[in-house]
């Protein structure tokens, strides 16, 4: 069947831009009059009114020119006190749109319409329908029970749009129920004027943007107080029960407003006393390196606790990365140390990673050999990964880190830190007695103000302590 074609209203003088070009009386003209309860048009005919409108000479400039537009939602034009004399705060006219039904406001809901003024006494949706089916009371839904269904239905059909309530004069109880369910405001039909609708126009207008400005803040807010209690659960919780060392770490991401980057750590002590401790860098600074790293700190916690160690687990670590990774050139550096029960050696294996820094009592600080160092993980199938034994001493502090502590810049040279000033860094600092948390601190804040400012990289340090 056919679908019947909406018949539409002639476009208001206001927004065929000849509001000006009629003569007043009495606040109302008659032309305007005529624009707004004239004989119905249908549909084709309205859009080429609008057409003309918007391309005659002299008429595409006012058009081009205002601020706002108004959708009158109204089956009743005849008995409309709307004035077409309508002002936006700058003076210029206020477009008006009539719709009889929903349908056509459907149809001219578009994105340049500011406000929707709604009359409250059309008739539901199911309604209608159940009008035009010949059914009764009961075949009509619950919307015949409810006297703003037809406000719900047009909060659903445009819910960025303000929305005017239109009701009849001492129905305030009415008007204010249409505020709580979510409409911007509401007006007595016949004690509307022109300045009055232009001035609701322009408030209800304000206030959706407000509401919908503070809706998005706090929106917001939930979001990233969520990311930030899902990415404070994925750093790492050290599991040294049992275990002499001492931990410290310090983290800050590179990402601005994130908890969470690229970089990843962990610490854990198996059950034949051993203690494993781990560093990575994921390439890049985004959430999926981010996600990346979690990932991989995972499968080594899980892989370390199930056994293995040295060159079969970054072989598997690097299966594990080839099948998570979104992009084949990415790639992940990592440095892993087992230190033995008695703490006195411990293996390292470097996968393109800086080497960690030992500090002994009586001793200059120094970097751990790296001269077998194996590539990143995800570089090259089939790569090996040697185990290097290192011989740590009674007492010691080892140190691991990322690039992000020894590539940022020094002063207004340009010139990186590098490992080389980072070791003598950390040298000055452990003369001044600074351990632990304390001396973590203060290189990250020394290499951030050697930088003159924050760092771009993500950074990550952790420092394993034994005191005799």
């Amino acid at each position: 069947m056919p679908v019947p074609v909406p018949r539409q209203r002639a476009i208001p003088a206001a927004e065929s831009g000849q509001a000006h070009a009629v003569s007043h009386h009495g606040g109302t003209t008659r032309a305007s009059t005529e624009a707004l309860t004239g004989a119905p048009r249908t549909a084709g005919q309205a859009e080429n009114i609008t057409d003309r409108a918007r391309t005659a000479p002299g008429r595409a400039e006012t058009t081009a020119h205002t601020n706002l537009t108004l959708l009158l939602i109204e089956d009743d034009p005849a008995g409309s006190p709307i004035v077409p004399d309508l002002l936006d705060q700058t003076g210029k006219p206020i477009r008006v749109r009539t719709a009889r039904n929903l349908t056509e406001a459907e149809r001219l809901l578009t994105d340049d319409v500011h406000c929707i003024l709604l009359d409250l006494a059309l008739p539901a949706p199911g309604r209608a329908r159940s009008a035009d089916n010949g059914a009764g009371d009961d075949g009509h839904g619950d919307d015949d029970h409810d006297e703003l269904a037809v406000l719900k239905h047009v909060l659903e059909l445009a819910p960025r749009h303000a929305v005017l309530a239109l009701t009849a004069s001492g129905d305030a109880e009415r008007g204010a129920e249409a505020v709580r369910v979510g409409a911007q405001d509401y007006l007595f039909r016949d004690e509307l004027d022109g300045r009055l609708l232009s001035r609701a126009i322009r408030y209800a207008v304000e206030r959706k943007r407000s509401d919908s400005a503070e809706r998005r803040l706090a929106e917001g807010r939930v979001r990233a107080q969520e990311n930030r209690r899902l990415e404070r659960g994925l750093l790492p919780t050290p599991l040294l029960e049992g275990s002499s060392l001492r931990f410290a770490a310090r983290y800050r991401p590179g990402r601005s407003r994130a908890l969470l980057g690229g970089d990843f750590y962990d610490v854990v002590r198996t059950s034949d006393g051993t203690v494993h401790a781990m560093i990575g860098d994921v390439c890049g600074h985004g959430p999926d390196e981010a996600a990346l790293g979690v990932e991989l700190r995972i499968a080594w916690r899980a892989l370390t606790l199930a056994g293995l160690c040295g060159d079969q687990l970054l072989g598997t670590l690097q299966q594990v990365l080839e099948h998570e990774r979104a992009d084949d050139e990415i790639f992940a550096t990592l440095c892993t140390v087992d230190i033995a029960p008695d703490g006195r050696r411990a293996g390292l294996c470097l996968a393109g990673h800086p080497s960690p820094l030992l500090a002994r009592p009586g001793f200059p600080a120094r970097l751990l050999p790296y001269d077998n160092n194996g590539p990143a993980l995800g570089l090259l199938p089939g790569a090996r990964w040697p185990r290097m034994q290192v011989e740590l001493g009674a007492e010691w502090s080892l140190m691991l880190y990322t690039d992000g502590l020894i590539e940022g810049r020094v002063g207004e040279s340009g010139e990186r830190l590098g490992q080389d000033g980072m070791v003598e860094m950390v040298r000055r600092q452990l003369a001044l007695g600074l351990r632990g948390e304390e001396l973590l601190q203060a290189a990250v804040n020394e290499v951030r103000e050697l930088n003159g400012g924050e760092l771009t990289d993500d950074v990550a340090v952790l420092l394993l302590d034994r005191a005799v």
